[in-house]
């Protein structure tokens, strides 16, 4: 239940026309940009919405059951709020959007209109457009532990409790040469066994993406050059020289853990758990125990 103020209230039951909609865009690493569709400045809630950023939003839908509702924002990026960087990169991804209807003549009369994620952002040029998933989409979204062979947590998490500051799990390193957009030779990592980093992760330390991370999909030995490819393209050009941070990877089985990592203690799977070939599987003639057929 929204609670309107009697001014605002009044207001909008006259028709005046001294409103606006402000959102407030909260990125899960704790920035916050404010936006509004007015021609001037608004400070709501002690955030600063610019205007002059095209922003401009569609219908919204809402429904009484549970089933997802959303709308959609549009905008041009600004250099100094948001940029195409930042969007590629990901800093923006299931950001925390809350619509305000404000009274631009005296901005202390306001209303929360609602509260969103952002989804799918599309870039074209200078403009983007941003779905908003209203709160009913975390219902949608995969939660709770699943019963997998392979171990649901991820090498050097709370639950996996290896440490990854440990001697031969942790590297550093430079790219020397370019092998595709998501694939390079590098320098620094020659005392480490093949695939040591395979489903580990890089966190860039210098270049245009200084501060990112990313899966590394293949770590190899190719003519005593050590080769790393990535799970995804970066946002920005990976260059020549560029410095990284780099830690071990885990294929999440059973004997991996066991026989790697000794921490099968931890091992977050269940690896005894009969499959679907077990199930569909015919009976065994060989198992009985009178050793006769099965078929009469």
């Amino acid at each position: 239940m929204r609670a309107i103020p009697p001014a605002l209230q009044a207001k909008i039951d006259s028709g005046v026309t001294t409103l606006a909609r402000c959102w407030v865009v909260t990125r899960r690493d704790g920035v916050v940009s404010g936006f509004t569709d007015h021609d001037g400045d608004l400070v709501v809630e002690g955030v600063t919405c610019r205007a002059g950023t095209g922003f401009n939003a569609s219908e919204a839908t809402n429904r009484f059951d549970l089933s997802i509702d959303g709308a959609e924002i549009s905008g041009a990026l600004a250099a100094d709020s948001l940029t195409e960087a930042d969007l590629a990169a990901g800093r923006f991804d299931a950001a925390q959007v809350d619509t305000w209807l404000v009274d631009w003549s005296d901005v202390s009369l306001r209303v929360l209109l609602s509260r969103a994620t952002l989804g799918e952002v599309k870039r074209e040029g200078e403009a983007f457009s941003a779905e908003l998933r209203g709160l009913a989409d975390k219902l949608s979204q995969e939660s709770g532990r699943l019963y997998t062979a392979r171990c649901t947590a991820d090498l050097g998490d709370a639950r996996c409790k290896i440490a990854l500051a440990a001697a031969g799990l942790n590297g550093a390193g430079n790219v020397s040469r370019l092998l595709g957009v998501s694939a390079m030779v590098v320098e620094g990592l020659g005392d480490f066994a093949e695939g040591v980093f395979t489903a580990g992760c890089l966190t860039w330390m210098s270049g245009a993406n200084s501060g990112l991370a990313v899966e590394i999909k293949e770590h190899r030995i190719v003519g005593g050059e050590v080769q790393l490819t990535l799970w995804q393209a970066m946002s920005e050009v990976i260059a020549i020289g560029d410095a990284f941070t780099i830690t071990a990877g885990c294929d999440k089985r059973f004997e991996t853990c066991r026989d790697r990592f000794a921490n099968s203690i931890n091992f977050r799977g269940f690896p005894h758990i009969p499959g679907n070939d077990f199930i569909i599987a015919g009976a065994d003639a060989s198992a009985n125990n009178d050793g006769g057929s099965l078929i009469s």
